[in-house]
């Protein structure tokens, strides 16, 4: 057993990969053993993952804080969700336009923050009137149903159509896991990448970056542009997993707060961050309900109450979130 831990803390890339191959076996198997209850807490899990790596990318490596992400998960959901609806378009097609859309309105709220010096606070304060002022739009537009909401047609079958998404928990499974592995390297390949050190040159100190010759207008916006990209994935998994969005609750402050929680817990700049939150805040938060029901008991707003309690101790005993201290007691010294 000695042998087995020095293997994995003398090399710090050896352990990291092993522990990725570790968890990338254990997490394609629960879909052939769990029963459906355990498949859906799983799909939380690799869902807030996702959208905690998406959010990390502009927050964790580039030092942009954004409080407004349900802009992006709002905008991919209700773009895919229409072009299905309307014109029998696939959401493997939908997505571009998911993307695109999002890409668009992330260059829009980059644009007038960066362009104008808008950062810090203020930058995340704009973030919340851009999701604010989309959600009231949404509210009146009745193509996608307005504030009454939007419900996209479920047809029962007994084989998963996986071009339009039709399908069972198995089949969105291994969807959030492949969004989540995805979104995983390509964070990975981010943080050795020029362009990731550019990022966090510019979270460490924007002025010695610039000085150095770091094109911080452009480097923040394309920061800006891969969060909301990504998360626009998510937007059209949420769509299509959920199968109705109300601008209510897709846009809602609450929806980002649930995104930036899970890396902010885990871990703000690391891989392995957004993947550890999430999990233990989603299983917290199922585990919560769970007890509450075989009570039956039902407490309204428990799942914030305990959400605001694991931000509130993690600020307190690991400012620096989970991650970072598992590294360095693994020997993981970068704690990526």
């Amino acid at each position: 057993m000695r042998d087995l831990v020095a293997v994995f803390t003398e090399s710090p890339l050896r352990a990291r990969l092993g522990l990725f191959g570790l968890l990338a076996v254990l997490l394609a198997a629960p879909a052939f053993v769990t029963d459906r209850y355990l498949l859906s807490v799983l799909i939380l899990v690799l869902y807030f993952a996702f959208v905690g790596q998406a959010w990390n990318v502009m927050m964790g490596f580039a030092g942009q804080l954004s409080l407004g992400h349900a802009l992006y998960v709002g905008l991919g959901a209700y773009t895919s969700a229409a072009l299905y609806q309307h014109f029998a378009v696939s959401p493997w097609l939908g997505l571009f336009a998911a993307v695109a859309a999002c890409v668009a309105a992330a260059s829009v709220v980059g644009w007038l923050a960066f362009r104008f010096g808008i950062s810090g606070t203020y930058f995340a304060l704009l973030t919340i009137a851009f999701a604010e002022f989309t959600r009231i739009a949404f509210d009146h537009i009745d193509w996608v149903g307005g504030s009454g909401g939007f419900f996209l047609k479920v047809v029962q079958q007994d084989q998963a159509d996986l071009w339009n998404l039709r399908g069972g928990p198995v089949m969105f499974y291994y969807l959030a896991l492949a969004l989540a592995t995805g979104a995983f390297v390509l964070s990975a390949w981010l943080l050795r990448s020029r362009l990731g050190y550019y990022f966090r040159a510019i979270r460490d100190n924007e002025q010695a970056a610039r000085a150095a010759g770091v094109d911080a207008f452009r480097v923040k916006m394309i920061a800006v542009q891969i969060s909301a990209a990504l998360t626009a994935l998510a937007g059209v998994f949420f769509a299509f997993y959920y199968n109705n969005l109300f601008p209510a609750e897709v846009f809602n402050m609450g929806r980002s707060i649930e995104i930036i929680l899970a890396p902010i817990i885990g871990g703000v700049g690391t891989l392995f961050g957004p993947v550890l939150g999430a999990a233990v805040l989603t299983l917290l938060s199922e585990s919560l309900n769970g007890m509450l029901a075989s009570f039956g008991w039902e407490i309204p707003g428990i799942k914030q109450v305990l959400y605001g309690a694991a931000l509130g101790l993690s600020i307190m005993f690991m400012p620096h979130g989970m991650w970072p201290g598992i590294a360095r007691r693994f020997g993981f010294t970068r704690g990526h």
